[in-house]
């Protein structure tokens, strides 16, 4: 047996007909007699107005797991369908922001970027091989190599983002590298031998598979460890060593598998036949010629610095000396802000402001903005300010939308930079800020933080003189601007004074009072009901007439404990006075949120350490600050890029000793790594940028690429040492040898870069960073590398000579034998 009840009231009629009391005589008394009874908005102390237009400003966040990209899709697709089949007529919807604009903006930009590159590696391959054949087989390598990185992306669950296609970029100049390595060693085979392309190809394989193996290794030994760090530093590496490292493996793999097949099948032996006399063939003669020459100076030059180890450890010193005076002036970061076409303006209007007055300001702001050049519409909302999502009367936002990249010629921060200088006249604080570096990660750019009562008091009059001498305190600092607090103890108030005697005298609960109270003035939920598909809320609440001013509350009335009615004013009285709008606690402790940002010139982690010396040279005792949303992260590194790049020396010191057999010589590549850190920060300060996240990943991959081209040359004097050449003939002979593929493999890596270095439009900002920190410390590392690491290996095997590990279980295992351990 169902049964269900048709008295759910859902209308306005059902609602004013509802039966408050009937008498005996059957009369009754109506709600309608007594209340006005309408359905309308839950709040009407926020005005929303798009371009001059009023509107019902609607923001939305994406869940924790989802991806951006598919919401936005999806939040669009809805969008039409309702404007089809729900809007009425004259009803229209836009968009502001939508960070899916930026985030396709920066990916499609950086797919260019990697035709770009793929171009210019495949140019620079082309110009040191000679020929059109040599040249397809290292490019192939690319696409297969860069294929197999997405099944295992698919694999690992990482997504074709900002992150991963940066980490594709980058391998295009680092794919080719083994695949180079095995042609020109085919190439150099052929000269000297005057063998068939077959047996070139066979020969090398015995000569260079240990090379090539070692290479992959070592560089896939330098991105993993990254891929485990914790925090949000680890979310980015693991994606981007992820990538790396898996395309550094198949292309190892490739080298060894599909490279030798296409060098059998394409390549013919035409070295010592005359070439055709074309002008291309006459430009590569030249370049030949030229290098010849670069590379008998190269060797003059080795042989007589080489055996002088005071001069290889005091280069090395002198690098070493350099990377601690850049890396005090180079400023430090996190994440670089990045021009998303889009402005957040904060507006603060003076504690006690009205509504009207503060949306007045807005749409005089909305007004000044719309007439920038650059700014595509603007939209306002007065009651409400979207960095800590308070509200208030006296706040404000302006959500300013630019233009697309191509469309304007001035960047985010001029249009910001033109905003502040039309925005001054206006009657309130004006701040003006970016959205967040990280989309969804934090309010917006610059710092955020909040300074804490640690003593709980609530005298909230000390806590704000405590706020404003530590904002004051902060506005000396030539480190910061941008600097605001909503938090002031000065808002207009009354405050309700109680005479528990004349209230106990005339039979009232004070209990009864102040829900009554709160009822008439502040409003109670009684109950709700479905309709339309939403959930709507019934409030009670006094008529608008009966509190339109303070004193009114003094003629409300509130029944006694004899059913009497008693007015206000009997037991109580107003008294003016000043207090904080509302009160917010941050872990457990009044709180007072603060937002800022760094002087142009100067970055986020130069802002941070500002803030905190401040705060440890100023405030009293019982306050404290904490960090909130991207800050947070950042304040808490530490020195947690050192730990990093400690780890992966690390790792790559246990690959070279388990390759080589030896803890001694693995130094010879560890030790040449500082000069190509030195490139990266000398660079980075040329270029005017900071040393963020972005330029710690060209780092670590400095450390794979340069100990990949001090490995060519140790592992071929190795050999050579093995042969029965001494120290210094092995380490000229493989640095002769190497000298040729290191610069061509290097090169096409630095010709990859190119387009990141010169970026413009979304994403420029990490491009420029990233590129710049890896072709400095390439460009330096590979021009100074290649006189360090012969000296290097001369010293190191000249400790480690006929020395090796132990391999047999009898002897006594990690320990090291020498001569006369027979």
């Amino acid at each position: 047996l169902s049964l269900d009840s048709l008295n759910d009231l859902q209308l306005v009629l059902q609602y004013e007909n509802f039966i408050l009391r009937a008498n005996d005589e059957g009369e009754l008394l109506r709600l309608k007699d007594i209340a006005t009874v309408e359905l309308g908005s839950e709040f009407f102390d926020i005005y929303s107005n798009l371009d001059g237009h009023p509107s019902a400003a609607i923001v939305l966040k994406q869940t924790y797991g989802s991806n951006a990209s598919d919401v936005i899709d999806n939040v669009k697709d809805k969008l039409e369908e309702l404007k089809k089949t729900s809007f009425p007529a004259g009803m229209d919807y836009q968009i502001s922001y939508d960070v899916s604009t930026f985030l396709d903006a920066s990916i499609e930009k950086v797919i260019h970027t990697l035709g770009e590159a793929f171009v210019l590696v495949a140019l620079v391959v082309f110009v040191f091989l000679g020929d059109w054949r040599s040249t397809l087989i290292p490019t192939l390598a690319v696409p297969v190599s860069l294929i197999g990185s997405f099944m295992f992306m698919q694999v690992f669950g990482i997504s074709i983002n900002l992150i991963t296609l940066f980490a594709l970029v980058l391998a295009i100049g680092v794919v080719v590298d083994d695949a180079i390595v095995v042609v020109e060693a085919v190439h150099a085979k052929m000269a000297e031998t005057g063998l068939s392309v077959y047996r070139a190809v066979k020969e090398v394989l015995g000569e260079i598979s240990g090379a090539v193996v070692a290479i992959t290794l070592m560089m896939t030994a330098v991105f993993v460890p990254v891929a485990f760090m914790p925090g949000p530093v680890g979310i980015f590496y693991r994606q981007f060593s992820i990538t790396m490292a898996t395309s550094i493996v198949l292309s190892g793999v490739i080298a060894l598998t599909l490279t030798p097949v296409l060098c059998a099948m394409v390549l013919k032996n035409e070295h010592g036949e005359p070439k055709k006399n074309t002008l291309l063939n006459r430009l590569l003669g030249a370049f030949n010629r030229l290098f010849d020459r670069i590379t008998g100076a190269y060797v003059g030059v080795l042989q007589r610095i080489v055996r002088r180890k005071g001069l290889t450890f005091a280069v090395l010193l002198l690098f070493g000396a350099g990377i601690f005076g850049l890396s005090r002036v180079v400023p430090s970061s996190f994440v670089p802000n990045e021009d998303q076409g889009m402005i957040y303006a904060i507006i603060q209007t003076p504690p006690g402001a009205t509504l009207e007055r503060t949306n007045d300001v807005a749409r005089q702001l909305q007004g000044i903005a719309e007439k920038v050049d650059g700014v595509e519409s603007v939209s306002s909302l007065a009651g409400y300010e979207i960095l800590t999502e308070g509200r208030g009367s006296n706040a404000g936002t302006c959500i300013i939308s630019l233009k697309s990249w191509s469309k304007r010629k001035h960047s985010v921060v001029q249009v910001i930079e033109q905003l502040e200088e039309r925005a001054k006249h206006l009657d309130a604080i004006v701040e003006f800020f970016e959205p967040p570096a990280v989309p969804g990660y934090g309010a917006a750019s610059g710092f955020a933080l909040r300074l804490l009562d640690k003593n709980n008091e609530t005298d909230y009059q000390e806590f704000d003189r405590v706020n404003k001498d530590f904002m004051d305190n902060l506005r000396k600092r030539k480190e910061l601007t941008g600097l605001f607090t909503f938090f002031a103890a000065n808002y207009p108030q009354y405050e309700l004074i109680i005479d528990n005697d004349l209230a106990m005298q005339k039979g009232v609960s004070i209990k009864d009072a102040m829900e009554n109270l709160d009822i008439l003035i502040g409003s109670t939920y009684e109950q709700g009901f479905i309709r339309f598909g939403n959930y709507f809320k019934v409030y009670t609440q006094a008529a608008a007439e009966f509190r339109r001013l303070p004193s009114d509350v003094l003629n409300l009335y509130v029944k006694n404990d004899g059913g009497q009615m008693v007015p206000y004013s009997a037991f109580m009285r107003l008294k003016k006075t000043q207090g904080p709008n509302e009160i917010t606690r941050f872990n457990m402790y009044n709180s007072a949120a603060i937002r800022g940002g760094p002087v142009k010139g100067y970055t986020s982690g130069d802002a941070i350490a500002a803030v905190q010396e401040v705060a440890r040279k100023t405030l009293p005792r019982g306050y404290g600050i904490a960090w909130e949303g991207l800050s947070f992260d950042e304040a808490k590194r530490g020195n947690e890029a050192l730990y990093i790049f400690g780890v992966v020396l690390a790792f790559l010191y246990l690959v070279l000793a388990a390759q080589y057999e030896s803890f001694v010589l693995p130094l010879a590549v560890v030790l040449s790594l500082p000069v190509g850190v030195f490139g990266s920060f000398f660079m980075l300060k040329v270029a005017g940028l900071a040393n963020d996240i972005y330029a710690q990943v060209g780092l670590v991959m400095l450390v794979g690429l340069l100990g990949k081209n001090a490995v060519l040359i140790i592992e071929f004097a190795v050999q050579k040492r093995r042969q029965g050449a001494s120290v210094v003939e092995a380490a000229i002979e493989g640095a002769q040898a190497r000298f040729r593929p290191i610069l061509m493999t290097s090169f096409a890596f630095i010709a990859g870069l190119i387009p990141l270095v010169l970026a413009t439009g979304p994403g420029a900002v990490g491009n420029r960073t990233i590129g710049t920190s890896a072709l400095g410390g390439m460009l330096f590392g590979t021009i100074f590398g290649v006189f360090v690491v012969p000296g290097l290996y001369v010293i190191f095997a000249s400790l480690s000579s006929g020395k090796s590990l132990v391999r047999d279980e009898d002897d006594s295992p990690l320990t090291e034998k020498g001569p006369h351990h027979a």
